[in-house]
């Protein structure tokens, strides 16, 4: 979408202002059979979870999917990110380590690699725009399950994530309501670790919400509407917050999946 604008009255200046469209959307699997209703958003971006591998699909899907990128430890579900009206992607190779000290007899726990997370996915769009497509998994890990793999994420990507022109979004599997008092890291960490990392929650800053606190939902629990959570996000650096616009699909969404798509309209 191109909007111009006078700037003197002078002399003609015209700016471009394009409205780039981002959709995360939790498929719920064979998304090589749900193609259509994602075309009908017309998105720039799609960010898919739970949607089986364009490389050992049908050739219809693998068409479909084009300029993509795709991770994942079945080749049925993982997590793609799919480029669309003349947009490119290129897959950003992050890897690191941490390690907690201060801690008199190691463990293999107290440390970690970024291979060992699941799902993150690290791109560029454009050469220009920074990111992150989510899906969080429990990783076999009881004590560092969804949002404790953002954490362990962040501990090792934090200088990243902090560039300007930055988005993490997808599944995330997570709320505040099921923070746990004992635990040394929690939902509200991770969000408040973002916050002062410059990353906001677009959906609470859109609709001055609390986290936990939200009135409108992204994932209702097998497809049915008395059971209703959000767990899924946007969130955004502060120079892209500002400019940018979320909506969440219609209830009509969940003929084809147990997620509503966010829909995100960035001002570049």
């Amino acid at each position: 979408m191109i909007s111009l604008y006078a700037l003197t009255k002078s002399q003609m200046f015209i700016v471009v202002k394009y409205l780039m469209k981002i959709v995360t959307w939790n498929c719920n699997g064979a998304l090589r059979n749900k193609t259509k209703e994602l075309d009908a958003l017309n998105a720039d971006i799609l960010v898919i979870q739970e949607c089986e591998d364009p490389e050992q699909s049908t050739k219809e899907y693998k068409n479909w999917a084009g300029n993509c990128l795709w991770i994942g430890k079945s080749r049925n579900k993982g997590v793609g990110v799919f480029a669309r009206n003349g947009h490119h992607l290129k897959k950003q190779h992050w890897q690191g380590s941490y390690a907690i000290k201060g801690i008199k007899f190691p463990h293999p726990a107290l440390s970690w690699n970024t291979e060992d997370l699941e799902l993150f996915l690290p791109c560029k769009i454009n050469d220009d725009i920074n990111l992150l497509a989510v899906w969080t998994k429990a990783a076999n890990s009881p004590s560092f399950g969804y949002m404790g793999q953002v954490w362990k994420f962040l501990q090792i990507h934090r200088a990243e994530l902090e560039q300007e022109k930055t988005i993490i979004l997808g599944d995330f599997n997570s709320n505040t309501i099921w923070d746990e008092p004992d635990r040394w890291w929690s939902h509200t960490d991770v969000v408040n670790e973002l916050k002062h990392s410059g990353i906001r929650s677009l959906y609470h800053y859109q609709f001055n919400e609390e986290q936990g606190k939200e009135t409108t939902p992204t994932f209702y629990m097998h497809r049915k509407t008395e059971r209703p959570y959000h767990i899924d996000y946007t969130f955004l650096s502060q120079d892209l917050i500002n400019k940018s616009h979320l909506t969440i699909g219609a209830l009509t969404w969940l003929d084809t999946s147990d997620h509503l798509p966010l829909i995100t309209d960035i001002s570049i």
